[in-house]
């Protein structure tokens, strides 16, 4: 496999969205010298037609087009794609449409005319974005799967386990024996691939375990 395949796999892939040929030309020569993989698109129309969206990936997207508009396009890829990142490119932007731009996520807003390389280090930068979100949404995937295996008494214990309750709290709480509620947390430990107990509420933050119907009284 040459060199510049291995390049275009660890750089990822750019999604160009303007209506000037010859932005898009020079930023696709630019972006594929570089060793980035392009597609691109003369209007967000196009692109939402049959929207392909490889990953890793950075859209960089115009903000005045016929027909839908960057903004508008940005706000449908909350659905269509929620983490890919986006970088705006205008020539002509009144303030409220890059404030709006902005307060959707945006990464950037580059002012036309921009540098060569103010345009790499927003797209490298971008692009580190685009690949923890697809790392931590593996990450959330596995520990979707791995609760799914637990038992809903063994989410009970879990549940207490990731809010710092010993065995002898938990039997409190809930009128377990302390020994049976031990073999549980063991099965939840191992269940869950987690080896301490920091690692599992490392694992399981912003995670959404079901409250137990009995509670601290």
């Amino acid at each position: 496999m040459s060199n510049s395949t291995d390049n275009l796999q660890r750089l990822g892939h750019v999604i160009i969205i303007d209506d000037d040929a010859s932005v898009r030309r020079s930023l696709s020569m630019m972006l594929q010298r570089a060793g980035y993989e392009v597609s691109a698109y003369d209007s967000a129309d196009e692109f939402l037609a049959y929207p392909i969206i490889p990953s890793p990936c950075v859209i960089l997207l115009d903000m005045r087009m016929p027909g839908t508009t960057g903004v508008g396009l940005q706000s449908q890829l909350k659905t269509l794609a929620q983490n890919v990142p986006v970088i705006f490119v205008s020539g002509d932007s009144r303030p409220e449409e890059i404030i709006s731009a902005m307060k959707q996520g945006a990464v950037d807003f580059l002012l036309k005319p921009f540098t060569a390389q103010a345009m790499m280090d927003v797209i490298q930068r971008a692009m580190q974005l685009s690949e923890a979100a697809i790392v931590q949404a593996d990450k959330s995937l596995k520990v979707s799967e791995r609760l799914k295996r637990l038992t809903p008494r063994e989410m009970e214990i879990c549940h207490w386990m990731v809010r710092g309750y010993s065995n002898q709290q938990i039997s409190t709480i809930d009128g377990g024996a302390s020994a049976t509620i031990k073999l549980h947390r063991a099965r939840v430990m191992d269940k869950m691939a987690a080896t301490t107990l920091p690692e599992l509420i490392d694992m399981l933050m912003g995670a959404d375990i079901p409250v137990p119907q009995r509670s601290i009284s």
